[in-house]
């Protein structure tokens, strides 16, 4: 990929100005690192506090549970983050969660074989929400032809809004999420993956480009699950592994040694889909590299050297025959030819910016929850 002649990349981590929106210091340090200094380290503890804060959420979670089938719900996508978590969750707290998997139809079979050998080690059940695949399909190719970066969004945005009705549903307290800062301190910038979540840029994209009535795809909002779900209905979506010591090459090599769990070639690799999106649609069209996001926060937090990282990145996510592979297998699941898919591939290049959005909310929400201590989070 051409570089331009002002490209530059972050002196400590390995984020450079593919982000359009990245600023360096004298020192030729990223924002992004800058706010990991000032802003994550100061709040996210893992020592103390955070053990008596995961200790105090995990009575919490076993008494409003008590008596139940289930006391939480835990939403496993078969990457390793979720996977840990669950395991942790079962093994070391005593935890009795409902496993729940969204199937939007892009499974890898490592995916499937992993969150089976969980599932069955732990001797936990599985709830397998399958979405409608002929409007997953209609809404995912809406994404494609709009033309924008986050052509992800309908996959994500299918799990948060199924485990949130669900967790209504069946009045479950406690949502416990994979998320954490130990590799995703850094966010992807928002003009790469703008906010899944956005029921209106979906809809608006959809009304645009879809062919037909999404009358089974689920939605949610941010005001949603972000008020009206914790403040009315008292549903809370906690981030255990933000208090317990998390290493990502170390979590990996207890699964495999206790459940026989396969690792990924890349972080959310366990989705067909995304693997293709991220591995070659998001680079090759847009120069967008999620890799250096994902290698920054485990640099920042002392899981990678800048180094390895940087060799790393001298290499293709995707070796060219799965490339080659990977783009067929997309056009045969969505029912379009090679050719088709290639068309959306060098066709005109649009924003977030192009459709109607919450952006501005989205934004004022992140300020107020920061300011309240209710977030921690890098920069978007």
């Amino acid at each position: 990929m051409m570089r331009s002649e002002n490209h530059q990349v972050c002196r400590r981590c390995v984020m450079d100005t593919t982000d359009a929106n990245i600023k360096f210091n004298a020192d030729g340090v990223c924002d992004h690192c800058e706010t990991f200094e000032k802003v994550i380290l100061p709040a996210w503890d893992t020592g103390d506090i955070g053990r008596d804060k995961l200790k105090e959420l995990v009575q919490n979670i076993k008494k409003r549970g008590k008596g139940k089938e289930f006391d939480c719900i835990l939403g496993m996508s078969g990457g390793i983050d979720s996977s840990f978590l669950l395991y942790q969750a079962k093994v070391e707290y005593g935890l009795n969660p409902l496993v729940f998997h969204v199937d939007a139809g892009w499974n890898s079979q490592e995916a499937v074989n992993n969150i089976e050998r969980l599932v069955d080690y732990l001797d936990l059940d599985l709830y397998t929400e399958v979405i409608d695949w002929s409007e997953m399909r209609d809404l995912q190719l809406a994404y494609f032809k709009s033309g924008v970066p986050h052509i992800d969004t309908p996959q994500d945005h299918a799990f948060f809004a199924t485990m949130y009705k669900f967790a209504e549903t069946h009045g479950v307290p406690y949502i416990l999420t994979g998320s954490n800062l130990s590799t995703e301190c850094i966010r992807n910038p928002v003009e790469w993956m703008y906010y899944q979540s956005d029921s209106i840029q979906l809809k608006d994209i959809h009304r645009k480009f879809g062919t037909r009535a999404l009358r089974n795809f689920p939605t949610t909002s941010i005001l949603r699950h972000k008020l009206y779900l914790p403040l009315f209905k008292g549903i809370k979506v906690e981030r255990p592994l933000n208090f317990m010591p998390y290493n990502k090459k170390l979590a990996i090599k207890l699964l495999m040694e206790t459940v026989g769990w396969q690792p990924y070639p890349q972080k959310h690799f366990e989705s067909r889909f995304t693997r293709f999106y991220e591995g070659y649609w998001l680079p090759t069209r847009f120069g967008f590299d999620t890799r250096k996001v994902q290698f920054s926060s485990l640099i920042l937090t002392n899981q990678m050297s800048r180094d390895e990282a940087l060799m790393k990145l001298d290499e293709p996510a995707l070796a060219e025959d799965i490339v080659q592979r990977e783009f067929e297998y997309v056009a045969d699941k969505l029912d379009i030819s090679v050719s088709e898919l290639e068309e959306y591939l060098k066709g005109p290049k649009y924003s977030y910016k192009d459709y109607k959005s919450q952006e501005n909310l989205y934004r004022f929400g992140s300020i107020v929850f920061k300011a309240l201590g209710l977030e921690i989070g890098g920069k978007r």
